[in-house]
């Protein structure tokens, strides 16, 4: 059985981290979403709060499941006994970070692969940061995230809700 993790802060989730989860349960035979814990930026979620954001949006994938994780993220996937970690793509600029991050994973646990997939086409542009700030100036995010981000999202930012 191959268990996969993709790892993130997920501040929010959006619907390319979606994406990329149901991409990834179509491949492996377990996905961990999993949520850092202990990230240096400054999130507008807890930890807490992500991990059932992401529990709610993916009830439907049976073989996804949601989990913190404070560690090495390397050292979190082999603690838990995965062999892969999954990580989106969005434009070239991620590969590079994205590829030196894989390079340190290997040097420290060799036996873990890193599996990139490409962001589909409508989720190319999609980040976390912008999301927040689209929403912040009033902006009209609702076809990005799921129901479940873009309540949490109007909360935070004390947006009055719309039927």
């Amino acid at each position: 059985m191959t268990i996969a993790v993709y790892p993130a802060t997920f501040d929010p989730i959006h619907n390319g981290h979606i994406d990329i989860a149901v991409r990834a349960a179509r491949i492996f035979d377990v996905v961990i979403a999993a949520a850092y814990a202990r990230p240096s930026k400054n999130l507008m979620f807890s930890v807490e709060e992500r991990v059932d954001l992401w529990k709610s949006a993916i009830h439907h994938l049976p073989n996804v499941t949601v989990t913190p994780y404070t560690t090495l993220t390397v050292d979190f996937v082999t603690q838990i006994g995965a062999q892969v970690i999954v990580r989106g793509l969005r434009m070239s600029s991620d590969f590079e970070g994205e590829f030196e991050m894989a390079l340190m994973n290997k040097q420290i646990s060799p036996r873990v692969e890193s599996v990139f997939l490409m962001a589909n086409l409508p989720f190319q542009f999609l980040s976390s940061s912008l999301l927040k700030e689209v929403v912040q100036l009033g902006g009209n995010v609702a076809s990005l995230v799921p129901p479940n981000v873009l309540k949490a999202l109007n909360t935070k930012f004390k947006i009055p809700q719309t039927k």
